[in-house]
């Protein structure tokens, strides 16, 4: 039948377009199609049992979607990524194809409020235990690992006190232990430290954050660094090593080990297919925009952060600042080792506020309805500076005991500072400052 043959109804679904036939964009597209044409039936047999690899539907991938693994690999000097809708998905999946019910985790306890949620709440109803330890602490590490242990967490730069993490001896507690190291790199970015060359087997992202850096589009992303061995203790790996129904007559490690990565084949086609996390064509293509730009950013984000933390230092209504870049940190002396461009632009400070949370909880906020440059944002790894309030947002869920583990009090105020003008954002700082009450601060200097 010629097209011109085809009635109204099939003509208005179907004119115009054919499958398959590539444009010469100079720039990756935007895919914006839940499914994909087969050639032929033998060809969508081959792609359904992985004996091929293709589109078949866009809740496990895309091609947008794949740019945006592909380049986010390269940058992380990984094997393989998989792009999911969010930071908190990455974590999950990444996390899910390691350990299953009856297994253990050891996480450290200062963490982003939403991954604790998941690690100390939800985990638990899923049968997988969690040991949260100090992150400073390589022996608490050592000691908390079991014979059942899978995988050891932490974020490399913490979120919001910005500690910066000892990667290497956590490494070695990880791969004595016989596990992977999973680090969330969300706040450094693969810019200001590539985790491979530390220790770590396995990285995750928000890429709603710093690798978008714009607050237009959700996204995360899992990485193999392609450091881990899964095949060494196939008796620990059963998810990777024994037959895979999906593949048929095969394992993960049999199918993928030679030419890709197990472990996000994995990830791909259980986790992000079963749950169905998956990151859309439209946001993948917001995020490889944020990432062309990621070096530049990240100077600027570093570089205002530095001198907002000194100025906040100096600052008689600001009782301590939490700034890796600072002599005064106790994580200084491994900035320059573990991020040697530039410490991370979110960090926190606390102000000279009354004990009592109620009242710390008036001050701070006193003090944030008065700023004008720097919003009130649950967000980071923005363009703009944003600010928020640990104890009553994002780590709202934690206990109190929890909250003194992570640094965080009432009077905590997180900061993630943007490329906007410095000396704007400082003037914004100072002149909030000035509504701290003077109270307060004799009260603290007395105390002190």
């Amino acid at each position: 039948m010629s097209t011109s043959s085809r009635a109204f109804s099939t003509a208005q679904v179907q004119a115009g377009f054919t499958p398959g036939v590539a444009e010469n964009t100079a720039i990756p597209s935007i895919h914006q199609s839940n499914a994909f044409e087969f050639t032929s039936l033998t060809h969508a047999r081959d792609l359904f049992a992985l004996r091929r690899d293709g589109n078949i539907y866009s809740r496990a991938a895309n091609p947008t979607v794949l740019v945006f693994e592909r380049r986010v690999t390269e940058l992380e000097g990984g094997i393989a990524a998989a792009g999911v809708a969010s930071g908190q998905a990455a974590v999950a999946v990444a996390l899910l194809a390691l350990a299953k019910q009856g297994e253990h985790i050891v996480a450290a306890r200062q963490l982003y409020g939403g991954t604790v949620d998941l690690l100390a709440d939800t985990f638990p109803d899923w049968g997988i235990e969690v040991t949260f330890v100090d992150q400073d602490d390589p022996d608490a590490w050592a000691a908390a690992v079991r014979p059942t242990t899978r995988a050891l967490f932490a974020e490399s730069v913490t979120n919001p006190i910005a500690q910066v993490l000892d990667m290497r001896s956590v490494a070695a507690v990880a791969h004595s232990a016989g596990v992977p190291l999973v680090i969330d790199a969300t706040v450094a970015t693969p810019y200001l430290q590539r985790a491979k060359d530390f220790g770590a087997d396995i990285v995750v992202h928000s890429a709603t954050k710093f690798l978008g850096g714009h607050g237009t589009s959700l996204g995360g992303v899992v990485i193999d660094l392609g450091t881990f061995d899964f095949s060494a203790e196939p008796a620990r790996w059963p998810q990777l090593n024994e037959e895979y129904a999906r593949v048929r007559g095969a394992s993960l490690v049999e199918r993928f080990g030679a030419t890709g990565s197990p472990y996000i084949s994995l990830v791909k086609t259980k986790y992000v297919h079963d749950l169905g996390p998956s990151l859309s064509a439209f946001n993948a293509f917001q995020l490889l925009q944020g990432i062309e730009t990621l070096d530049l950013r990240m100077d600027r984000h570093s570089a205002n952060a530095l001198k907002v933390a000194q100025f906040l230092e100096s600052h008689p209504a600001v009782a301590a600042v939490h700034h890796p870049g600072l002599e005064s940190s106790p994580w200084n002396h491994l900035t320059s080792e573990y991020l040697a461009r530039g410490a991370a632009s979110v960090f926190a400070f606390d102000l000279h506020a009354p004990a009592d949370p109620e009242a710390a909880f008036g001050a701070v906020e006193a003090f944030i309805s008065e700023l004008e440059v720097i919003r009130l944002v649950a967000n980071i790894g923005d363009a703009r500076s944003l600010v928020a309030h640990p104890a009553s947002m994002t780590h709202s869920h934690m206990s109190t005991e929890q909250l003194s583990e992570a640094r965080i009090s009432w009077a905590t105020v997180r900061l993630s500072i943007g490329i906007e003008d410095a000396g704007d954002l400082i003037a914004d700082l100072d002149r909030a400052l000035s509504t701290v009450p003077l109270t307060h601060i004799a009260a603290r200097a007395a105390h002190h």
